[in-house]
């Protein structure tokens, strides 16, 4: 990877009730669907829509996630998601996200780190059915905003 910094994205969520599980804190796979949400909105907010990929003939695919899980969430509070996206010459790139506590169910302003999301991601061809040589370049040639990709891997 460049030694410049990799391109860094946040949404923000609300969490919901239907969101808990039994033991009256977010469900587990929830925690997935935040870092979903967080990589999608990465990917539109580069100009990288699925429409746009469709017509590329291209679509991001999730290989592989791990979520390290530090905090509970509870409905109510305000997070963070942030997204960040690391490129290498190889096929899969990994896109990473942490997921903050940023607001109580008071709203009173807090900074907990509640879990930190690890993915391998691919870039694939929907003809082939196979990833891409090169992902970087294939996603920065059809997006709009290539910065929030990050730099040229090395």
């Amino acid at each position: 990877m460049s030694a410049e910094q990799p391109a860094r994205f946040v949404v923000r969520i609300g969490v919901r009730s239907y969101e808990m599980d039994v033991n009256g804190h977010v469900n587990h796979a929830v925690y997935h669907q935040y870092a979903e949400h967080a990589r999608m909105e990465h990917f539109r907010a580069s100009g990288l829509s699925e429409d746009v990929l469709a017509g590329r003939e291209l679509t991001v695919v999730l290989l592989s996630t791990t979520v390290h899980f530090r905090a509970e969430l509870r409905a109510g509070e305000t997070l963070e998601v942030d997204s960040e996206i690391a490129f290498t010459r190889r096929k899969p790139f990994t896109m990473s996200h942490r997921i903050r506590r940023i607001a109580d169910r008071a709203g009173t302003p807090v900074d907990d780190l509640a879990a930190e999301v690890e993915c391998t991601m691919g870039v694939l061809d929907v003809g082939t059915r196979r990833l891409v040589a090169d992902p970087h370049a294939r996603l920065s040639a059809a997006a709009t905003e290539p910065a929030l990709l990050g730099p040229v891997p090395d």
